[in-house]
Protein backbone atom coordinates (compact mmCIF):
# COMPACT_ATOMS: atom_id res chain seq x y z
CA UNK A 1 0.00 0.00 0.00
CA UNK A 2 1.33 3.43 -0.95
CA UNK A 3 1.84 6.12 1.62
CA UNK A 4 0.61 9.65 1.08
CA UNK A 5 3.38 11.99 -0.01
CA UNK A 6 3.57 15.15 2.08
CA UNK A 7 6.15 17.62 0.78
CA UNK A 8 8.61 19.30 3.12
CA UNK A 9 9.52 22.96 2.80
CA UNK A 10 13.16 22.03 3.43
CA UNK A 11 13.46 20.12 0.17
CA UNK A 12 11.52 22.36 -2.20
CA UNK A 13 13.47 24.83 -4.29
CA UNK A 14 12.16 28.38 -3.95
CA UNK A 15 12.21 30.30 -7.22
CA UNK A 16 12.13 34.07 -7.66
CA UNK A 17 9.52 35.65 -9.94
CA UNK A 18 9.43 39.22 -11.23
CA UNK A 19 6.06 40.86 -11.89
CA UNK A 20 5.78 44.26 -13.56
CA UNK A 21 2.78 46.12 -12.14
CA UNK A 22 2.83 48.86 -14.77
CA UNK A 23 -0.78 49.58 -15.90
CA UNK A 24 -2.10 46.32 -14.42
CA UNK A 25 -5.30 46.02 -12.36
CA UNK A 26 -4.68 45.68 -8.62
CA UNK A 27 -6.95 42.71 -7.93
CA UNK A 28 -5.77 40.62 -10.85
CA UNK A 29 -2.12 41.17 -9.97
CA UNK A 30 -2.74 40.52 -6.26
CA UNK A 31 -4.45 37.17 -6.88
CA UNK A 32 -1.57 35.93 -9.03
CA UNK A 33 0.95 37.08 -6.41
CA UNK A 34 -0.98 35.33 -3.62
CA UNK A 35 -1.17 32.12 -5.66
CA UNK A 36 2.61 32.12 -6.14
CA UNK A 37 3.33 32.95 -2.49
CA UNK A 38 1.03 30.18 -1.25
CA UNK A 39 2.48 27.69 -3.74
CA UNK A 40 -0.75 26.64 -5.45
CA UNK A 41 0.95 26.84 -8.85
CA UNK A 42 3.19 23.90 -7.93
CA UNK A 43 2.44 20.22 -8.32
CA UNK A 44 3.44 19.40 -4.74
CA UNK A 45 1.10 21.94 -3.08
CA UNK A 46 -0.01 21.14 0.45
CA UNK A 47 -1.98 23.62 2.60
CA UNK A 48 0.04 22.91 5.75
CA UNK A 49 3.47 23.30 4.11
CA UNK A 50 5.10 26.56 3.09
CA UNK A 51 6.44 25.71 -0.36
CA UNK A 52 5.63 28.93 -2.23
CA UNK A 53 8.10 31.08 -4.12
CA UNK A 54 9.48 34.60 -3.83
CA UNK A 55 7.78 37.44 -5.73
CA UNK A 56 9.30 40.78 -6.71
CA UNK A 57 6.83 43.44 -7.85
CA UNK A 58 8.11 46.52 -9.67
CA UNK A 59 6.32 49.72 -10.77
CA UNK A 60 3.89 49.60 -7.85
CA UNK A 61 3.17 53.31 -8.25
CA UNK A 62 1.59 52.66 -11.67
CA UNK A 63 -0.91 50.00 -10.54
CA UNK A 64 -4.46 50.67 -11.76
CA UNK A 65 -7.75 50.60 -9.87
CA UNK A 66 -11.11 50.38 -11.63
CA UNK A 67 -13.99 52.76 -11.09
CA UNK A 68 -13.76 55.51 -8.48
CA UNK A 69 -11.73 53.46 -6.01
CA UNK A 70 -8.85 55.94 -6.19
CA UNK A 71 -10.97 58.47 -4.28
CA UNK A 72 -13.58 56.28 -2.57
CA UNK A 73 -11.65 53.26 -1.23
CA UNK A 74 -10.52 53.92 2.33
CA UNK A 75 -7.89 52.03 4.31
CA UNK A 76 -8.41 51.95 8.07
CA UNK A 77 -5.74 51.54 10.72
CA UNK A 78 -5.63 51.93 14.47
CA UNK A 79 -2.74 52.83 16.74
CA UNK A 80 -4.17 50.97 19.72
CA UNK A 81 -4.60 54.16 21.71
CA UNK A 82 -7.99 55.74 22.51
CA UNK A 83 -9.12 57.79 19.51
CA UNK A 84 -6.26 56.39 17.43
CA UNK A 85 -8.22 55.35 14.34
CA UNK A 86 -6.87 56.66 11.05
CA UNK A 87 -8.44 56.73 7.61
CA UNK A 88 -6.58 57.12 4.34
CA UNK A 89 -7.75 57.02 0.73
CA UNK A 90 -5.90 55.17 -2.00
CA UNK A 91 -4.82 58.47 -3.53
CA UNK A 92 -3.22 59.62 -0.26
CA UNK A 93 -1.58 56.24 0.34
CA UNK A 94 -0.22 56.20 -3.23
CA UNK A 95 1.39 59.60 -2.66
CA UNK A 96 2.91 58.49 0.66
CA UNK A 97 3.75 54.76 0.22
CA UNK A 98 2.74 53.30 -3.19
CA UNK A 99 4.11 49.85 -2.28
CA UNK A 100 1.65 49.51 0.61
CA UNK A 101 -1.37 49.30 -1.75
CA UNK A 102 -0.17 46.01 -3.25
CA UNK A 103 1.03 44.73 0.12
CA UNK A 104 -2.38 45.28 1.74
CA UNK A 105 -4.23 43.65 -1.16
CA UNK A 106 -2.00 40.56 -1.13
CA UNK A 107 -1.91 40.23 2.67
CA UNK A 108 -5.71 40.01 2.75
CA UNK A 109 -5.56 37.05 0.33
CA UNK A 110 -3.01 35.04 2.32
CA UNK A 111 -3.81 32.67 5.20
CA UNK A 112 -4.11 34.27 8.61
CA UNK A 113 -1.58 32.96 11.11
CA UNK A 114 2.11 32.09 11.29
CA UNK A 115 2.21 30.37 7.89
CA UNK A 116 0.61 33.37 6.18
CA UNK A 117 3.06 35.75 7.83
CA UNK A 118 5.95 33.64 6.58
CA UNK A 119 4.49 33.71 3.07
CA UNK A 120 4.08 37.48 3.22
CA UNK A 121 7.77 37.92 4.07
CA UNK A 122 8.64 36.55 0.62
CA UNK A 123 6.86 39.45 -1.12
CA UNK A 124 9.18 42.28 -2.21
CA UNK A 125 7.45 45.38 -3.62
CA UNK A 126 9.21 48.35 -5.24
CA UNK A 127 7.60 51.58 -6.43
CA UNK A 128 9.74 51.98 -9.55
CA UNK A 129 11.35 49.64 -12.08
CA UNK A 130 14.60 49.09 -10.16
CA UNK A 131 15.01 46.44 -7.46
CA UNK A 132 17.87 45.12 -5.35
CA UNK A 133 17.32 41.40 -6.02
CA UNK A 134 19.12 41.07 -9.37
CA UNK A 135 21.53 38.49 -7.89
CA UNK A 136 18.62 36.04 -7.49
CA UNK A 137 17.99 36.02 -11.28
CA UNK A 138 14.19 36.34 -11.09
CA UNK A 139 12.06 34.92 -13.89
CA UNK A 140 9.64 37.33 -15.56
CA UNK A 141 6.08 36.21 -14.78
CA UNK A 142 3.60 37.16 -17.51
CA UNK A 143 0.06 38.02 -16.44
Amino acid sequence: MNKTYIPSSNYTEKKWYLIDGDNKTLGRVATEIATILIGKHKVDYHPAVDNGDYVIVTNAKNIQLTGNKEDEKIYFSHSGRPGGSKKETVKALRARLPERIIEKAVKGMLPKGPLGREMFRRLKVFSDSTHVHTAQNPQLFNL
